[in-house]
């Protein structure tokens, strides 16, 4: 077992409560891990044996691309679609933040972190 970790993905979204939120947009930084057996790519040297990083990054991005009110609806949808489109991932593991929130304080971000195991 092995992890694929995609760090500091960063993209500008239209998520949150407030309408004003939903208009302007937030600069958001996503944060992939997936475990997956990485022997067999390991030694074939070949992509179609792992999980490919390009793959998982279009993913984020195309999710991340649909306004949602919470960032916990964003992650649950990124991991049900990588679940479901990728056999190889036995573990996903997501990370979102949202930079400089709008609540009232200087905070550098608010961030949501999901996992999730394929069940059988």
């Amino acid at each position: 077992m092995g992890t694929i970790y995609l760090e500091n993905i960063q993209l500008f979204s239209h998520h949150g409560c407030l309408e004003e939120e939903a208009i302007i947009g937030s600069d958001y930084r996503v944060d992939l891990w997936v475990d997956s057996s990485l022997e067999q790519p390991a030694k074939s040297d070949a992509l179609e044996n792992t999980v490919d990083y390009v793959y998982l990054n279009r993913v984020v991005e195309e999710e991340m691309a649909v306004p949602s009110k919470l960032l916990e609806h964003v992650g649950q949808r990124i991991i049900d679609r990588v679940i479901k489109e990728s056999e190889r991932v036995e573990k996903i593991k997501i990370s979102i933040a949202k930079i400089n929130p709008p609540i009232g304080g200087h905070v550098a971000s608010v961030s949501v972190i999901m996992k999730q195991v394929r069940q059988e």
